[in-house]
């Protein structure tokens, strides 16, 4: 007899799906309160659209094709969507889903590490917790956290031995952003020498070695006008191409050590960690192998922003730290440490958690105080629910969350424009042809559809402004690098005989070309 009933949702896919609107509601609703920004989502915004356009993706704010930047072919099967309908909150959507999606592998992982249906379920939760995750969606678009999922799939696959699907996860990291093959690569290296995923090593080694080769010296340089990528400036230090940089991170250490050994690295190595710090152990990091590459260019680059949770640059790292903690856990499972007959006596017997100050203090009244009060039947609940170690996975994550996600945003950085949303709205719908446009960093990825948009700061030179049929500018809430530009160009426009206002309204100015 046929089972007619509907099968039941696995919890994980309901903490995707809920993560899912979350992530694109908090995004969306930034983008509309006009905090998103033309570096990085107008820039890919306008590149998928020429795409679906069927035009070459040359992109007018960085002046490149979009290709010479970071050799990201995956805006081309991205610009599909932008033929059913060219809407920058398609990225948004495949953010937002990639981001979510990445709890499904690990909660596979961790079912396949032995861990129980219970916290495989609290790893996935943890990982939906991370607050870089919640921080990068919110911060416009980026094409890698496409591959947040994909390695997490990959890692998977290779321990399963299934390796079309390998290959296929391998593929699409490497789709995503030319640097990430050094993390494939990497990956290829712990797989090979400590998964024994012989196959799936040797694979990832060749792909990820090959790729970077290609990428770097061929396609970047290609459709970047012969140069190599602008990032490149980040370390200029060590050298003025990749080969260089290569070169002297092993012969010149010196040039490196005084960056290493700092109180910003060690900042920033407590930020990536503090969430999942409790359930790490020297004896399962070999997973962080494959995210070395991605640590050490955050840690070595002149740009602050590299190494904070807020930017995307750290999102190639969390996924190895996150099966270095399955790790761990399954490990301390499987050897009975955290469940068995003396699990009420959990946080006592683990006591060694909590740091010490000296022997004098743990032999001390206060601490049989504390035993005392332990043991007491009155107690047994709070025993029960800290012995259980999902929740005590949930609580930490859930208090580091709070603390280093941004969502206090929302009520205050973010409602800072509010008294001149609506003329700022109005101002950008009379923006009615595809004519080239010049605008600030936070209106640009409202206007993005066209061929030519740009930033004030490219103005800020002298150059002409006759190229442009519109010119919008919000002189009360300017972007604050081009505060003094915008005030300069609205004075030179309404002394212009080429130029007309168009729409005035609570600081917001519209100037159209005039037709003749």
């Amino acid at each position: 007899m046929i089972d007619l009933k509907p099968k039941e949702i696995h919890p994980v896919a309901w903490m995707v799906g809920v993560a899912t609107l979350i992530f694109f509601a908090t995004s969306s609703a930034r983008h509309a309160l006009f905090h998103s920004t033309a570096f990085d989502l107008a820039i890919f915004d306008q590149a998928i659209y020429l795409i679906s356009q069927n035009q070459t993706p040359f992109s007018s704010l960085m002046g490149i094709n979009i290709l010479g930047d970071h050799a990201a072919f995956i805006f081309y099967p991205l610009a599909l969507l932008y033929k059913i309908y060219p809407d920058v909150h398609w990225l948004l959507l495949v953010q937002a889903i990639s981001l979510a999606l990445g709890a499904w592998p690990s909660w596979s992982l961790a079912r396949q590490a032995g861990l129980n249906e219970r916290t495989s379920m609290t790893i996935a939760a943890a990982y939906l917790l991370y607050p870089a995750v919640f921080n990068v969606n919110l911060f416009d678009f980026h094409p890698e956290v496409i591959a947040v999922p994909a390695i997490l799939a990959a890692v998977l696959a290779a321990r399963l031995d299934k390796i079309l699907w390998f290959c296929a996860a391998i593929l699409l990291i490497l789709s995503c952003k030319a640097v990430l093959s050094l993390t494939v690569l990497m990956m290829g290296i712990w797989l090979f020498l400590f998964e024994k995923t012989r196959r799936c090593g040797l694979i990832a080694i060749f792909l990820g070695a090959a790729w970077f080769l290609i990428a770097t010296q061929t396609i970047v340089p290609y459709f970047n006008q012969g140069k190599q990528h602008a990032g490149i400036g980040r370390y200029h230090y060590l050298g003025n191409s990749v080969f260089e940089i290569g070169i002297n991170l092993i012969l010149k250490p010196h040039l490196v050590a005084g960056r290493l050994i700092s109180a910003d690295t060690l900042g920033y190595l407590t930020l990536l960690f503090l969430p999942v710090i409790w359930w790490l152990s020297p004896r399962h990091l070999s997973p962080l192998i494959a995210g070395l590459p991605m640590l050490l260019m955050n840690l070595l680059s002149d740009i602050e922003a590299q190494r904070d949770l807020i930017h995307q640059y750290s999102v190639p790292i969390f996924p190895f730290i996150l099966i270095a903690v399955i790790s761990t856990l399954a490990d301390r499972e499987k050897r009975g440490n955290y469940f068995g007959k003396n699990a009420d006596n959990y946080l006592w017997n683990h006591r060694n958690w909590i740091p010490r100050f000296g022997k004098q203090i743990s032999k001390s009244i206060s601490i049989k105080f504390i035993k005392h009060t332990w043991t007491t039947p009155r107690w047994r609940w709070v025993k029960l629910w800290f012995s259980n170690l999902s929740n005590l996975l949930i609580l930490w994550s859930l208090l580091v969350f709070v603390i280093l996600a941004k969502y206090g945003y929302f009520w205050t950085v973010y409602l800072e424009s509010l008294d001149n949303w609506q003329a700022t709205r109005q101002a950008i719908n009379l923006v009615q042809t595809k004519g080239n446009v010049l605008t600030d960093n936070s209106l640009a990825t409202h206007l993005a559809h066209r061929s030519t948009i740009k930033l004030l700061h490219q103005v800020a030179n002298g150059q002409s402004l006759n190229e442009f049929e519109y010119i919008l500018l919000n002189l009360r809430h300017p972007w604050h690098d081009t505060a003094d530009t915008a005030v300069s160009v609205a004075a030179q426009l309404q002394k212009s005989s080429l130029f007309q206002i168009s729409y005035q309204q609570d600081d917001v100015l519209l100037f159209n070309k005039i037709i003749k």
